[in-house]
């Protein structure tokens, strides 16, 4: 995981500076915690499981970066699907593996994509296994990456074109 977390910093790098976050499945909210303390401006974590958002929360205080974050206990899924709150420069989704979480979460993000700007990436974390095409009509991928038994998968908005009439 921290190889990992470090190829994704470092294929963003400025990038993270004064972007909002939101890290879905949040577990101890290493990649979050990463993205604050590289200078993102705020960061929402999300996990449905009370020992996890524990474990954020106490990550949070120890590195000093809690006041730029919301902790909120809430299935993913059902918080992807509800009118957006705010918008998010990047969304981590890296949910438990083998069980085509990270698809339906993108596919809800797709219908619902006000919780994103038109610069916003989505980034998948997956076994490589997991990985298969989707139909999008709001994304395309941009990227993809392998480090052994992880993929990163990233999402960009599709520009949107305004027809002139």
């Amino acid at each position: 995981m921290d190889r990992t977390k470090q190829a994704l910093f470092n294929i963003l790098m400025d990038d993270v500076r004064d972007s909002r976050w939101l890290d879905l499945f949040g577990g101890t909210g290493a990649v979050g915690i990463e993205a604050l303390s590289r200078g993102a401006t705020s960061c929402t974590f999300l996990d449905i499981a009370p020992a996890a958002i524990k474990v954020i929360e106490q990550n949070l205080r120890a590195t000093g970066v809690a006041p730029k974050a919301k902790v909120i206990r809430q299935d993913a899924m059902r918080y992807v699907s509800s009118r957006p709150n705010a918008q998010y420069d990047f969304v981590y989704v890296a949910p438990p593996q083998y069980q085509g979480l990270w698809s339906r979460v993108l596919a809800a993000l797709d219908e619902n994509i006000g919780w994103l700007t038109d610069d916003s990436t989505v980034i998948v974390q997956i076994d490589p296994t997991e990985f298969l095409t989707l139909e999008l009509k709001n994304f395309e991928m941009a990227d993809q990456r392998k480090y052994g038994r992880t993929m990163l998968c990233f999402y960009d908005v599709k520009t949107r074109t305004i027809e002139s009439t």
